[in-house]
């Protein structure tokens, strides 16, 4: 099975260093990127399986690295991650395409799970993608 790809956006180098090296200890490839324009940029560059976005970076908002995010890549899963959590900056997230939202500091075991859930849940949107797509073809 391959590797599944995250790419992991925040301007705090202790969180981008521990989350990289809780999610390659769990088999993950893991890029890393400070700042929203670093993320666009490894994002043109290869494809990610999911990223984590933090909403407070340097050059811009979260939420706009979000939306450009999920014009660019929607099969991608995008998860929101805060210091500054509101009720309002959740639902923003969320309607804007985040798969999910988690607040800092974020215990390793819930962010491994969140990440695993999601990507079971983009695996098995794929899968049923592609058993319509074989019967659609079939049918023709």
């Amino acid at each position: 099975m391959e590797k599944k790809s995250i790419l992991v956006v925040d301007d705090d180098k202790t969180i981008l260093d521990s989350f990289k090296d809780l999610l390659q200890s769990r088999g993950y490839n893991v890029e890393t990127a400070e700042t929203g324009r670093e993320a666009i940029e490894k994002s043109r560059a290869r494809s990610f399986d999911l990223a984590l976005l933090d909403i407070k970076l340097p050059d811009v908002e979260g939420t706009k690295l979000l939306i450009t995010l999920h014009e660019k890549l929607p099969k991608m899963v995008k998860i929101m991650v805060t210091g500054y959590p509101s009720q309002k900056n959740a639902i923003e997230a969320l309607n804007l395409g985040a798969d999910a939202y988690v607040i800092k500091p974020v215990k390793p075991e819930e962010l491994l799970k969140v990440v695993k859930k999601k990507l079971k849940e983009q695996r098995e949107a794929e899968e049923k993608y592609e058993v319509h797509r074989i019967v659609k073809t079939w049918k023709e």
